[in-house]
């Protein structure tokens, strides 16, 4: 279906009531589509012309914020410059975004212990920072930069270490964002160039 910009104004504006009524503490399990279709304004048969349920609302709103994520991590992907500080702007841009983000990024982690077609779509978007990831260390390796590492095992420990340890610390707050974005561009630059 065509995306007007009636379709847009209103994906958007349930959207944005979704997320609000998370931030506001609503648990995605106790969030009914009665409320979301009432914070955002529109009727539940309009909700429904959009959206195929809530988990497909759900869905939407990660890819939103997945592709915010996937432009900090670029920095490091395809940047320029020192890589230990290209990797420190890019991670403490993702745990910034993680932690604007928190109600959502909860609720999608949540839902995808549970839920296999939410797992799926949660991995197979992680999975575009693995090749990514991948794919630098490659081209690392190719100039004697990195660590003659299987690259691509190296880059799905570092993504899955790095999404597992920004949602903990959203769900803990154990450490100042400081010091936890310090550990993972250590680990990050250590795990990828073996050094200091």
């Amino acid at each position: 279906m065509a995306t007007t910009p009636k379709r847009a104004a209103v994906q958007k504006a349930v959207l944005r009531a979704t997320e609000e009524l998370l931030e506001a503490g609503a648990s995605w399990a106790d969030l009914g589509v009665e409320r979301i279709t009432t914070a955002a304004g529109i009727s539940r048969t309009a909700f429904y012309f959009y959206f195929r349920d809530k988990r497909e609302l759900l869905m939407r709103l990660t890819e939103e914020i997945t592709e915010d994520l996937y432009v900090e991590a670029e920095r490091w992907y395809h940047g320029d410059g020192e890589p230990e500080d290209v990797m420190r702007e890019a991670i403490g841009k993702i745990s910034a975004l993680y932690r604007e983000h928190a109600p959502l990024i909860k609720a999608i982690v949540e839902v995808s212990t549970y839920d296999d077609e939410v797992a799926v779509f949660w991995r197979s978007l992680l999975e575009r920072f693995v090749t990514a990831s991948t794919e630098r260390i490659a081209a690392e390796q190719a100039l004697g930069t990195a660590l003659p590492m299987p690259a691509q095992a190296t880059a799905f420990a570092l993504t899955w270490m790095t999404e597992r340890t920004l949602y903990q610390q959203l769900v803990q707050e154990r450490f100042s964002e400081e010091e936890l974005v310090e550990a993972l561009v250590g680990l990050w630059h250590r795990g990828v160039y073996g050094r200091v």
